[in-house]
């Protein structure tokens, strides 16, 4: 593992929860695992932001949309603080690059807020070179070296000038795309999101939540805690073969010769969890014993600099007294029903898409029973689901209500799942599946700016030092779990040693 001039041991950033039966049968059977892995929640030492704003400036965003706008984009600047860089870039017929990325300081924030105050519409719709602009600016920095990237997309028309939006080859930057309105086309900019890594479809139907709704791509944008997160998982020979990985459309690269699937999830936000379901077949045995049944490998970058977490294995006992058909662990229950939940909203759009709303309300009202069927029935993740189809059911009462409200809907549901990554739509304030606590912040920081733009709002610095100051102890957890996983490690090699020297 230290081969390829990676340093192994460092505090963890990332925490590893693997979740699985303790025992099973000696015929050969299938095991579920699931592996949980979660942002750590110091963010007193993040990596630098570099911003790109694309907006949309055409002639549709007349009135109170163009200020809603500009309320919403002078709370990104206010909340960004000396680290981090902002560019914003507008389109109508083209693109226009009105600022460079610019170190948002006590000085440069007045002028960046006066460029907003200055934005007027007029003009046709280019989305694409709106995009292409925007990742320009990242690809021509100099200084990009452990930086944090992310552009934040909004439109709200139909594109009628330049090539397609979905063309654009975006490479290894997350676009967070927001439709604006009732008029945008939500296949665009849900397909601009899904072809970048970790991107997400925002809906905001409602002009006055676009404030909230900017402020919850920031919360996770200031709060990254690793970047290039990727995951390796191998069988054990002639103890396990991997027969299936659950992991959204995070990109899986598998490995025929070593038997082994590596995951590539991107950034992870503080406090932001990424589940995998690994379903395993174990082969028959003899005897009862102890068996080892995967091995786990993570690594990611901070500060620019790539790190390997310590390699973990997962046990089980097989044993004559366990049985083929026990069920899977609760939490393993749990997440099978959020990718049965997302499938089947998959399925309830394609209906409506070709005309058949009764039956994509049958659809949704199925999963609806599916989930009263799940053991824990009063997990949040299960009362979010249900939120969603909630609303979901509501914007499929006519054809009509569901082409303007319900696809778009469906649609940044869909990435969302598969991201696991929260993104606005609907009832923001109820529906909170894969929110953050900085996130749930930003929320109401951003519901009373919008009340009172003027009033003074803590930067993303004054954030982090409240929360060190309300839990001190937070920058230690890291360390501290890094040690005792270590200490708990050593303890399960010197245990094989002993079992091997007593046959």
């Amino acid at each position: 593992m230290q081969g390829r001039g990676r340093r192994r041991s460092c505090p963890e950033r990332v925490q590893l929860v693997s979740k699985n039966n303790n025992m099973a049968p000696l015929e050969e059977n299938t095991q579920k695992v699931l592996l949980e892995l979660t942002g750590d929640d110091s963010t007193s030492d993040r990596s630098g932001l570099d911003l790109v704003a694309v907006l949309d400036v055409s002639s549709s965003m007349q009135g109170e949309k163009i200020e809603k706008m500009k309320t919403a984009m002078k709370f990104v600047v206010k909340k960004l603080s000396s680290i981090d860089r902002l560019s914003i870039v507008t389109f109508l017929d083209t693109a226009n690059r009105i600022c460079p990325l610019r170190q948002v300081t006590e000085d440069s924030q007045p002028q960046l807020l006066k460029l907003i105050d200055a934005l007027q519409p007029g003009g046709n719709t280019n989305i694409s070179d709106g995009l292409q602009t925007g990742l320009k600016v990242l690809a021509d920095r100099k200084l990009s070296s452990g930086r944090v990237v992310g552009v934040m997309l909004m439109s709200d028309g139909q594109q009628n000038r330049g090539e397609p939006a979905a063309n654009v080859k975006i490479g290894n930057v997350p676009v967070y795309t927001f439709g604006f309105g009732a008029h945008y086309d939500p296949t665009v900019l849900n397909v601009v999101a899904r072809n970048s890594m970790g991107g997400t479809f925002s809906v905001v139907n409602d002009v006055n939540l676009l404030s909230m709704a900017f402020s919850q791509c920031l919360a996770g944008l200031l709060t990254v805690v690793v970047q290039d997160l990727t995951l390796t998982v191998a069988r054990i020979e002639d103890e396990s073969t991997i027969q299936k990985v659950a992991a959204g459309n995070y990109l899986q690269t598998p490995d025929a010769d070593a038997g082994s699937v590596t995951v590539a999830f991107g950034d992870l936000y503080s406090k932001e969890v990424r589940k995998v379901i690994f379903d395993l077949l174990l082969p028959a045995i003899d005897s009862d014993r102890g068996a080892d049944i995967l091995e786990v490998t993570y690594s990611y970058k901070t500060a620019g600099k790539l790190f390997d977490a310590p390699p973990a294995t997962v046990t089980v006992r097989r044993s004559g007294t366990a049985f083929p058909a026990d069920d899977p662990p609760v939490d393993v229950q749990t997440e099978e029903a959020r990718l049965k939940t997302a499938t089947m909203i998959q399925q309830a759009r394609t209906m409506a898409d070709g005309k058949k709303l009764g039956d994509a309300r049958d659809k949704l009202a199925e999963a609806q029973n599916a989930l009263e069927n799940v053991v824990a029935q009063s997990d949040p993740l299960l009362d979010a689901l249900r939120t969603e189809l909630q609303e979901l059911l509501k914007l499929m009462k006519s054809q009509e209500v569901y082409e303007k409200q319900g696809r778009p809907y469906a649609m940044s549901s869909e990435t969302s799942h598969d991201r696991q990554r929260f993104a606005a739509r609907g009832d923001i304030e109820n529906n909170r599946l894969f929110s953050t606590p900085r996130m749930d912040k930003y929320l109401e920081q951003a519901k009373k700016f919008d009340e009172d733009p003027a009033a003074p709002l803590p930067s993303a610095d004054k954030d982090e030092e409240e929360e060190v100051a309300a839990n001190p102890l937070a920058p230690l957890v890291g360390p501290i779990t890094f040690y005792i996983r270590a200490a708990v490690e050593a303890l399960q090699a010197i245990e094989k040693l002993i079992n091997k020297g007593a046959n």
